[in-house]
């Protein structure tokens, strides 16, 4: 070991060295509601030994390898072994995957207590909890709450939200006192090594020296004079601590299914709230005072203007200069694609609406600053084959928006490695057709494919029913969205109010 290691005690070597020697494969967590394929096995045992021994670590396994899923397993087997430990793990996410984390901990491991602590009416819970769920920005707001308390871990997801050490928020969370912090990306960081060395620092402060003593030791010879052997040495001194899996690995390509399907949920911004509860209003009352056929006219119109709402409140309002942090589902996007951008993919974006299109086009070519494709029904055909052509054969264009029923069928778009279904379909049919022009012949990778749900509106109401097969697969395949016409005034305000 060189000097440029400063662990925080002797002890800590011996603790390295055991941990270095100790390869151990722990079984899950009894509780836990699903199983961990063989190399979730081995990341989730390799967190525990990182825990076990009060090391920090980064997990940066390529997204949709279900890197939450490990953590969260991780942190259910301390809460078996020692059920009286009273002390909390705090995750620290983007506003976006706030809802996903929910979701993922109701789903895997409902055992767990949670709190979110976000938004503007937040208050700091006195009980204890096993997960206390906040944002990187209310962290930096309300630092004093955080520093007051012990926490067992402290976990941050999309970690290059640390790789600038100069920055407040960086600093805020770097401030934050746990036994082991971790870090979550998917982001490859090893060609920017400032933002490895902020992480890293975050993770094991002063493993890898102070920040002047790395750029001279290892950014400059690596980046500058593109030194191989000095490379080599940061790998070997790094390696102990970063667990970095890819789709293409060979053993895990062995285990991934062929198509990976990833409910995303997304909230609804402040904006699309007001609208979506307006909307609702003004049309209770026309339902109420109407029968057969204008009711029905009248419930298709409504859901048309509620899915709408939760695309972009611009698509029903119709402005002229949208914004992405205007609608929840698109900040959600932006996310999403930059992680899909970063590891040099292309990615097929479905929407059911023209408007939506534009919109997506408009606002991701700007955010990316790179030309999106955008094939829909209104082109000619010889302007439809020139954009396919384009996406499929041409490395600059990575981003194709693609209206459902144009890019639904007859297409082969294997170029993309990533399916994004903006707004939901009621017919799974259709939805799994658009998804089948990636996933087909011709593809030699694995497929990911991330269906966005709005938490808490229709959108999720209608996938848990058509998840639970309520004979809605038939009828939708069918009648499409006319199924919704049929509910009682009772059953539809259920179905379409908000549950936030």
């Amino acid at each position: 070991m060189n000097n440029n290691h400063n662990f925080k005690a002797p002890s800590d070597y011996i603790k390295f060295k055991k941990l270095i020697k100790e390869a151990k494969i722990y079984n899950a967590p009894e509780s836990l509601t699903g199983e961990l394929r063989p190399y979730q096995k081995i990341g989730y045992s390799w967190l525990i030994q990182n825990i076990k021994y009060k090391f920090g670590c980064i997990l940066a396994d390529d997204m949709g390898l279900g890197k939450t899923l490990q953590i969260l397993s991780a942190i259910l087997y301390f809460k078996e072994k020692n059920p009286y430990d009273n002390e909390p793990t705090l995750i620290i996410v983007p506003p976006t995957l706030i809802s996903n984390w929910e979701n993922e901990i109701r789903k895997f491991t409902p055992q767990l207590s949670y709190y979110i602590y976000h938004g503007s009416s937040r208050t700091f819970p006195l009980e204890d909890y096993d997960i206390i769920l906040t944002s990187y920005g209310v962290v930096r707001l309300d630092l004093d709450m955080f520093l007051d308390k012990n926490w067992l871990l402290c976990v941050i997801d999309e970690a290059q939200n640390i790789k600038n050490p100069n920055t407040e928020q960086t600093k805020a969370i770097k401030s934050v006192k746990a036994s082991t912090k971790i870090a979550l990306t998917g982001t490859p960081i090893e060609n920017r090594l400032m933002d490895y060395w902020s992480i890293f620092d975050f993770v094991n402060k002063g493993y890898l020296s102070t920040k002047d003593d790395f750029k001279r030791q290892y950014v400059v010879p690596i980046e500058k004079l593109e030194d191989e052997e000095v490379l080599e040495n940061l790998k070997t001194i790094a390696k102990p601590f970063v667990l970095r899996r890819l789709k293409s690995d060979e053993d895990i390509k062995k285990e991934l299914p062929e198509k990976f399907v990833n409910d995303i949920y997304c909230t609804l911004s402040k904006k699309q709230i007001r609208l979506y509860n307006a909307i609702l209003e003004e049309i209770f009352f026309d339902i109420e005072n109407a029968k057969g056929i204008q009711r029905k006219g009248i419930i298709l119109k409504i859901l048309t203007a509620l899915k709408q709402t939760c695309n972009h409140p611009a698509q029903f309002l119709d402005i002229k200069n949208p914004t992405i942090k205007e609608s929840g589902k698109m900040e959600l996007l932006a996310d999403i694609l930059e992680n899909i951008l970063s590891v040099d993919e292309k990615v097929i974006i479905f929407t059911q609406y023209v408007e939506m299109g534009k919109i997506i086009q408009k606002l991701i070519s700007k955010r990316f600053k790179q030309e999106v494709l955008f094939l829909h029904g209104s082109q000619t055909l010889s302007e439809k084959t020139k954009v396919i052509d384009t996406f499929q054969e041409d490395e600059d264009y990575k981003i194709l928006v693609a209206t459902l029923k144009t890019g639904g069928t007859g297409l082969n778009l294997t170029a993309a490695r990533n399916v994004i279904h903006y707004d939901l379909w009621w017919n799974p049919a259709v939805e799994n057709q658009a998804t089948d022009r990636v996933h087909r012949i011709g593809q030699d990778k694995d497929v990911m494919v991330y269906r966005f749900i709005t938490k808490g509106t229709l959108e999720e109401a209608i996938d848990e029913m058509s998840k639970r097969k309520i004979d809605l697969a038939k009828k939708a395949i069918i009648n499409d969205e006319t199924f919704i016409t049929e509910m009682s005034d009772k059953e539809l305000k259920k179905v379409l109010s908000l549950r936030l």
